[in-house]
């Protein structure tokens, strides 16, 4: 038998290990590093077709002045004006064609990329971290908020730019033709720039408060879903639906405040700009009326139509605030998976190439991090000869569930040394430790796709006989010739059109086919009626020959032919024997078996 070792961890790009959530607009500009070509061929293409905006107001006023006085202009500027301004509006197809196409590619070539990497750090963080995290917030940072991340992209780089450029071009343009009126629009700075500064606190604030409640408000319809069943079983659906509307109530309202703190920002950077166009307009026509500052009517124009376009730009700056708000919140959002160090590390151990299932517990102990008073494992020693059979039985509570998941290698003793074929396991790559091993649980896990594909799930390479063997081996040729498609039938999301008998063989199939060396069954029959659990028995029996085998069960008559049991109390063990010596000695096992027969 062998297997292939796994590549080191790495984030697949350097700038995701240099993901800084407190620095959202570096980490950004990192995220479109391999795509910085496109966003600059992108901005070159928006500035071309965004120009009419730019010209529009100058060549307005020049053919109103061509017209007021013709006696000084001639009828071929006004052809000249007109033949130049339609041919930067029909530019604008191209342009606009190009600069969405280079923007497009590099957004979501970054969404790509970010989902990639999120979904990567996902597969190599802790055990721990998944169970204390939900996995409906997880799958909002996974959706949502890198969708977030690309609408960010849109307003930097498409909506930004534009109102920036026009402002400086207006600026610039109204500087030779009406210096004296750059003090109108140089006063709109220090308004906008108060506007921003006043705003962009509770913006923050109100973004990061309807962030946490739209992830929090995910998990719990995700966990709702999965709970119908349960529901109607009981017949609490209104009790249900009463609470799904709370929590749908305390989204409407962050949602809600966050919407009134955008529109107030809004409607007062709105009012206020406007005010100060309102005076332009009416000063210079004031001054074209009288005479004065030799104003023209094109120049009232000009100068109006800058003044609007630069209004229209900083009001637009500040209404795209809120989105990236968002956006960087969302970065934040991001954070919290891809900066999470609660990564399990094998990078630079010793892989495992080869296993005999040798096992040696050396005096470990286990305390869980969050309850630092109460030791999970205590004091374990346990020699393990490759091949043995181990049962491990004890009342709930006494840590059978945390000495799988040390074996496993998902906890690493507090104390002590798990030793693997005589090498601790903490000096050893786990990864490469785990193709050696499969687990079988009471809870069956399978995905939404064929009978084949679940029983091979991550084992592509197999031979059909190989494969026709182990659904044999498993006790699963029977129901699988009866389905409607045999191998290829759809089983449904979790297997849901499967017994729990039949889910459970196709677990055993799935453990077979790896051929480990290793094998866990936590409670595989548990949950079974007496002709399934005969049946999953008989291919049980089949699977543990020649593994070193850990088995968790309640039920005390499934561990009759195991090599010895383990019998713990409180994380300490209190008898290791044959299940024949252990009923003589009257001990803790006799009693428990006593009850149960």
């Amino acid at each position: 038998m062998s297997h292939s070792t796994t590549s080191s961890h790495a984030l697949p790009d350097q700038f995701f290990s240099n993901y800084r959530s407190d620095r959202p607009f570096r980490t950004l500009l990192n995220l479109y590093q391999k795509d910085k070509k496109y966003i600059g061929l992108s901005m070159f293409f928006y500035i071309i077709k965004h120009s009419p905006e730019w010209i529009r107001p100058l060549i307005i006023a020049n053919i109103i002045d061509i017209i007021s006085s013709p006696n000084t202009h001639s009828l071929s500027e006004l052809w000249f004006n007109g033949a130049f301004l339609a041919f930067s509006i029909i530019q604008n197809t191209p342009t606009h064609y190009l600069h969405i196409r280079f923007l497009s590619t590099a957004t979501h070539s970054m969404e790509y990329n970010l989902r990639s990497a999120i979904t990567r750090q996902l597969q190599y963080l802790s055990i721990g971290f998944h169970q204390h995290r939900n996995s409906g917030a997880i799958q909002n940072k996974l959706l949502r908020d890198v969708e977030a991340v690309a609408l960010l992209t849109n307003q930097l780089f498409q909506y930004l730019p534009s109102s920036i450029l026009t402002i400086v071009i207006a600026i610039i343009i109204t500087a030779f033709r009406a210096p004296e009126f750059l003090m109108f629009f140089l006063g709109t700075i220090p308004v906008a720039v108060t506007l921003i500064r006043y705003f962009r606190v509770p913006i923050r604030s109100r973004n990061s408060v309807f962030r946490q409640q739209m992830e929090s408000t995910s998990a719990y319809l995700i966990e709702m879903l999965k709970l119908i069943p349960i529901t109607r079983a009981h017949g609490v659906e209104e009790a249900e639906i009463h609470r799904t509307e709370q929590r749908l109530q305390t989204l409407k309202e962050a949602s809600i405040k966050l919407d009134l703190i955008n529109a107030l920002a809004n409607s007062a950077s709105w009012v206020s700009l406007r005010s100060f166009n309102l005076i332009c307009l009416l000063t210079s026509a004031w001054l074209a009326y009288t005479g004065k500052w030799g104003i023209s009517v094109g120049d009232v124009v000009l100068l109006t139509g800058y003044f609007d376009s630069i209004t229209g730009s900083v009001v637009q700056i500040l209404g795209v605030l809120p989105q990236i708000g968002k956006g960087f919140e969302a970065l934040s959002s991001i954070g919290e998976v891809l900066e999470c160090p609660d990564v399990e590390h094998n990078h630079g151990k010793t892989p495992v190439q080869h296993l005999k299932g040798e096992f040696s517990f050396e005096s470990v102990c286990y305390v869980y991090p969050e309850s630092q008073q109460q030791i999970a494992i205590i004091d374990f020693s346990l020699q393990v000869k490759p091949g043995e059979t181990i049962a491990i039985v004890g009342p709930s509570g006494a840590g059978k569930s945390t000495l799988l998941n040390l074996i496993i290698g998902f906890l690493r003793p507090t104390s002590g040394k798990i030793k693997l074929d005589r090498q601790d396991m903490n000096d050893l790559d786990l990864r490469t430790y785990r193709q050696f091993l499969s687990v079988v649980s009471q809870e069956t896990i399978l995905f939404e796709g064929t009978v084949r594909e679940n029983i091979l799930y991550g084992k592509n390479t197999v031979s059909e006989q190989r494969l026709k063997q182990v659904v044999q081996e498993s006790n699963a040729d029977e129901f699988i010739q009866n389905l409607p498609h045999g191998l290829q039938t759809q089983i449904g999301e979790n297997g849901v059109k499967l017994s729990g008998g039949q889910r459970q063989r196709i677990a055993i199939a799935r453990a077979l086919i790896r051929d480990p060396r290793v094998l866990i069954l936590d409670e595989a029959t548990s949950s079974l009626d007496t002709v399934s659990e005969s049946l999953i028995q008989e291919a049980l029996d089949r699977l543990v020959q020649n593994r070193t085998t850990f088995i968790v069960a309640h039920r005390l008559s499934t561990v009759r032919k195991a090599d010895r049991i383990v019998v713990l109390e409180q994380g300490k063990i209190i008898e290791v024997g044959s299940h024949e010596k252990l009923l003589k000695n009257q001990g803790l096992f006799a009693i428990l078996h006593a009850l149960q027969t």
